[in-house]
């Protein structure tokens, strides 16, 4: 035979447990510090600045006339 369950606190504590995955989610997305995500900011400024620093300039082509054209 199986054990009795009171249905009402079973679904009690599966609302419960679900809150609590929604909150851990929360703190990994939300819960950093002020200086964790000053020190981010710096670094992706940084590698922002590298990167636009190893950016090569964009060089107009040379045009050069064909030669049929220069013996006309």
């Amino acid at each position: 035979m199986s054990n009795v369950i009171n249905l009402r606190q079973a679904r009690k504590a599966k609302v419960r447990a679900d809150k609590a995955r929604a909150a851990e989610a929360n703190r990994a997305k939300f819960g950093r510090t002020k200086a964790e995500r000053t020190a981010q900011q710096a670094e992706e400024a940084r590698r922002e600045a590298v990167i636009e620093g190893a950016r090569l300039e964009a060089v107009a082509p040379i045009i050069r006339e064909s030669k049929s054209d220069e013996e006309e």
